[in-house]
């Protein structure tokens, strides 16, 4: 029996469920996709029309949905007596679909991959409330109960960090010997949401786990000096959002002479319309403007080290002995605390 025979065999699950954020595959399925994602928040349709424009620029294609079918794929090779499925929170496959195909193949004890490897309300306890949502959908369809359980944040998790750096390594070998400053990216969010996503007592979860990973990432790498900046905020121009934004802090560096950029999304397991658009097109564009080279390293969801870490994700639930797990919370399958990662009051509309 092979080590992941062995793993699978020792496993309370018979099956995982990779459950995403999820992507439009096509011009037509742009603005219902962004109606779901906004939806009951608010936000204006003319900002709609503007994020809706980052898509029609890549014909309308996110490339998350393909690039988590190439981790579902990866998993399957390395965990083939494992059945694995895929859902999404905001698009085709929707999670209630993978459920119902999961339970028709007589599956009932199931383990929940969430694409974040953060604390905080998106990228924690909104996917406790997915679960709960399929649970319940699966229950009005009359189909048999479910055991979902999510696996734990991995945001210091070993393999994360090393494929973290061999990123950013491959990064700096395609930039040559020229001078460099690192800067590490994540999604800002509103900073009452930050304050929202730990709990009262200890402060902000999400913040603090971004720079933890980006600390041990740069110690890894024997950097001492680099930067933590935000990017893809949108929202009312009055609500404040974590800052610096990643176009405005590359030309703040412009202005001090820095010539080259290596720049790691170290909030994102897969390339977002967010990685794409705001990397790869504005702050490229932006920062050839002011005479400046941006290296964008590539994010690990493809990579060997992030299949991997899955299965050790897995291995430890089974064990109940968690690697490296600084600050967090829905640890060993347990959903977040009452108070914590909880989402922020939205102000009513007069």
């Amino acid at each position: 029996m092979t080590q992941n025979e062995d793993l699978i065999s020792g496993l309370p699950f018979d099956a995982l469920l990779v459950l995403s954020f999820g992507g439009p595959e096509g011009v037509a399925d742009v603005r219902p996709f962004m109606e779901n994602v906004t939806r009951g928040r608010g936000i204006p349709p003319e900002r709609l029309d503007d994020v809706c424009e980052h898509y029609y620029h890549f014909d309308g294609v996110s490339p998350l949905n393909g690039l988590n079918r190439e981790i579902v794929a990866h998993l399957q090779r390395a965990l083939p007596g494992l059945p694995i499925y895929f859902g999404n929170r905001n698009w085709h496959p929707f999670g209630t679909e993978a459920a119902e195909q999961l339970v028709a193949d007589g599956h009932r004890n199931v383990a929940v991959l969430a694409t974040s490897a953060w604390g905080g309300y998106s990228g924690c306890r909104q996917y406790d409330e997915d679960i709960t949502h399929i649970r319940k959908h699966l229950q009005q369809r009359g189909l048999p109960e479910v055991t979902f359980t999510k696996l734990r944040q991995f945001y210091d998790h070993p393999l994360f960090i090393k494929a973290s750096v061999d990123s950013v390594r491959d990064a700096i070998t395609a930039l040559g010997e020229a001078e460099f400053r690192l800067v590490f990216t994540a999604h800002s969010i509103p900073t009452a949401a930050d304050q929202s996503s730990g709990t009262p007592d200890d402060g902000p979860l999400y913040s603090t786990q971004v720079r933890r990973s980006a600390e041990l990432i740069a110690a890894e790498l024997g950097i001492a000096d680099w930067d933590l900046v935000w990017q893809s905020r949108s929202g009312a121009p009055h609500i404040p959002w974590l800052e610096p934004d990643i176009v405005d802090h590359a030309a703040a560096l412009a202005d001090d002479g820095v010539r080259n950029l290596i720049v790691y999304p170290v909030g994102f397991i897969s390339d977002h319309i967010e990685v794409v658009w705001d990397l790869d097109t504005e702050l490229t564009d932006e920062a050839n403007k002011n005479g400046q080279r941006v290296v964008r390293a590539a994010t690990i969801g493809p990579t060997e080290e992030f299949t991997q870490l899955v299965i050790e994700l897995l291995r430890e639930h089974a064990q109940q002995q968690p690697q490296r797990l600084g600050r967090g919370c829905s640890v060993n399958g347990q959903p977040c605390a009452a108070n914590c990662c909880v989402p922020t009051r939205r102000p009513r509309s007069s």
